[in-house]
């Protein structure tokens, strides 16, 4: 199996360079592996089981979910994983990732009680999550966003200490966050006892593809993970030279910002409910793309 990480090259320790295809293996610093492509459960309602087992179906062994009734069902994730057991897909051929998310990102149906302290609404969360997905270990275990718009406050250190805990218990194999900013992970980074394994964030073109958020990531070898690719960046879809690059290659636009992000050294997410867009998106290996077509991509919302 190759691998496709952070590596030392000939432009200084810590850039990505692209190695070879999707189907390879992503590491973070503490060498587990992570499938370059995941699939993301979000908004799916009460079709996220068939959907789940269609994208398994189409080639994804990365699921990405999230215990927080108003965006995601959870549950209906492990009936899709029961389901899939089944018909010989074993828990541990999957990657599982899930979250907890605060209070203020949860509507009245919260899995854990939101008079307890932060640390035992961490834990009934995580509970709560390993009884939907019917599992005893989750591969990635995420703090949906911090509590501070800025900084991080005490709340956000607690959390983190719990999902830290979480970690040290060998009861997930890597600990991330999600939707957080530059300043935010810097913070983290520098104080934690054991920083961000995985960084999943919505990624804007007009950001430079949150490129800020990416660097920190590349320098201490972390995994970025990318979401809304394409419906945060719908301008980015029909501008006539990314247009121009996807007839060259014969294949249509999405598959070209996914195949930017596979050689920029970001993890993508899908959530397409489309079973051939699902087959389409994990064959964006199958070209690469040079630099002028990185350059023109990275640069085109700035």
């Amino acid at each position: 199996m190759l691998f496709y990480g952070w590596l030392d090259s000939e432009w200084g320790a810590g850039v990505s360079q692209y190695i070879g295809d999707s189907s390879m293996t992503l590491k973070a610093y503490n060498n587990v592996p992570l499938p370059s492509w995941m699939y993301g459960t979000a908004w799916k309602k009460e079709a996220t089981g068939q959907l789940v087992q269609l994208a398994v179906a189409a080639g994804f062994t990365a699921i990405d979910t999230a215990n927080q009734l108003i965006h995601y069902q959870e549950a209906l994730v492990g009936d899709a994983l029961q389901a899939l057991a089944k018909q010989g897909i074993t828990r541990e051929s999957l990657f599982l990732q899930t979250k907890f998310t605060p209070v203020n990102g949860q509507d009245h149906r919260t899995p854990y009680d939101v008079k307890a302290d932060l640390t035992t609404q961490v834990k009934q969360s995580f509970d709560s999550s390993l009884s939907h997905l019917h599992t005893d270990y989750l591969d990635s275990y995420v703090l949906h966003g911090p509590y501070a718009r800025h900084g991080l406050g005490a709340a956000d250190w607690e959390v983190w200490a719990a999902i830290e805990g979480i970690y040290e218990s060998g009861k997930t194999k890597m600990i991330g966050i999600s939707n957080v900013s530059a300043e935010q992970l810097a913070l983290l980074c520098e104080r934690a006892t054991h920083k961000p394994m995985v960084v999943q964030n919505r990624c804007y073109a007009a950001l430079g593809w949150d490129k800020e958020v990416r660097e920190i990531c590349r320098a201490h070898r972390i995994i970025y993970q990318g979401f809304s690719l394409l419906t945060a960046n719908r301008g980015v879809l029909v501008e006539p030279d990314v247009r121009a690059i996807a007839q060259r290659f014969k294949t249509g636009v999405a598959q070209i910002i996914f195949r930017f992000a596979m050689q920029i050294g970001m993890l993508s997410l899908t959530g397409t409910t489309n079973p051939q867009h699902m087959k389409e998106d994990l064959q964006s290996d199958q070209f690469t793309l040079t630099v002028e077509d990185i350059q023109l991509i990275e640069t085109i919302g700035l």
